[in-house]
């Protein structure tokens, strides 16, 4: 397959995650009326368990000032993880323009231990993690995703720190 070829393939498969937005590092109680109800206790489940992800999603948010508009959530369900006590959940919203909202609030989470990113690839997440490891490294200036695109900023002087968006892992090879 040519390189051309395999950038469109890659182009058109992050464009398939472009309106959703990983919420990772939340406890979230999996929807269970039958297990509440058949639990012993007679009565009606608390709303906890019958509460859908999306909802314990949003009520977390709001406890921390970040305004989520449930109404333009398309979809919203726990992803797997590897560690039972944190999960993953994904939200699909019906345009970039909600996303692009919940996501600039994104600094309210500060020291919460829960992070919100944008849904990308494997090869997109390989050069977000290799930019971060850069920056960590004081190699640029400061590397950042939006519309699932990675942006660095180079170091230097104002006129020399010049923004550029990175297409392929390789091209970070010449700030090592």
């Amino acid at each position: 397959m040519s390189i051309l070829l395999e950038n469109r393939v890659a182009d058109l498969e992050q464009y398939t995650r472009i309106n959703n937005v990983i919420i990772s590092g939340l406890h979230i109680k999996a929807r269970s009326y039958a297990r509440a109800v058949t639990a012993g206790n007679g009565g009606k489940p608390n709303d906890l368990d019958v509460s859908s992800t999306e909802q314990q999603v949003a009520t977390f948010l709001k406890s921390k000032g970040i305004q989520l508009d449930c109404g333009n959530i398309e979809a919203c369900h726990p992803l797997p993880t590897r560690n039972a006590d944190k999960s993953a959940v994904i939200m699909r919203f019906v345009n970039r323009k909600h996303k692009i909202a919940l996501l600039k609030q994104g600094k309210k989470l500060k020291g919460s231990d829960v992070y919100m990113n944008e849904h990308l690839t494997k090869r997109n997440a390989d050069i977000a993690k290799k930019a971060r490891y850069l920056k960590k490294q004081n190699k640029i200036q400061h590397t950042w995703t939006t519309n699932c695109k990675i942006f660095i900023k180079l170091n230097g002087t104002p006129e020399e720190a010049k923004v550029l968006m990175v297409r392929s892992i390789d091209e970070l090879d010449a700030y090592q």
